[in-house]
């Protein structure tokens, strides 16, 4: 998240805006005020993931700080790394069921946008 300006004033406030430009409004990065994430109802489990995933590569400086064989170290950045990967899928998911099918049952130009940001995370997520 960035933060930009949001007047020429001097002793204007700074609002937090995230990579694309939204402005955070009252917690949420894309303008929807008190609107909960898809995630919310599973966030306990998800921060207790990513702890786990968070381990695993502080145990892969660790085998570098040890001098641990090459191969055993690419052995665990592969875990890492479907771990990483298995999380993304199951917020991509969350993400579909909730923010994706509320805006499409709502209709107009939120529902493209909506469909329009999944499909550029599911692209992204193809290219890593």
């Amino acid at each position: 998240m960035t933060v930009t300006e949001t007047g020429g004033a001097e002793g204007q406030t700074q609002s937090p805006t995230d990579d694309a430009g939204h402005t955070d409004t009252a917690g949420d990065t894309h303008g929807h005020g008190a609107h909960q994430h898809g995630y919310a109802k599973q966030k306990d489990q998800h921060l207790k993931r990513l702890r786990r995933i968070e381990g695993q590569i502080r145990g892969l400086q660790r085998m570098v700080e040890q001098d641990v064989y090459c191969i055993d170290i690419l052995t665990q950045v592969s875990a890492g790394t479907k771990a990483l990967q298995s999380f993304a899928l199951q917020l991509l998911e969350e993400h579909l069921r909730h923010c994706v099918a509320d805006a499409a049952a709502k209709g107009g130009p939120e529902a493209d946008d909506k469909v329009a940001e999944a499909t550029a995370a599911i692209a992204r997520l193809l290219r890593s």
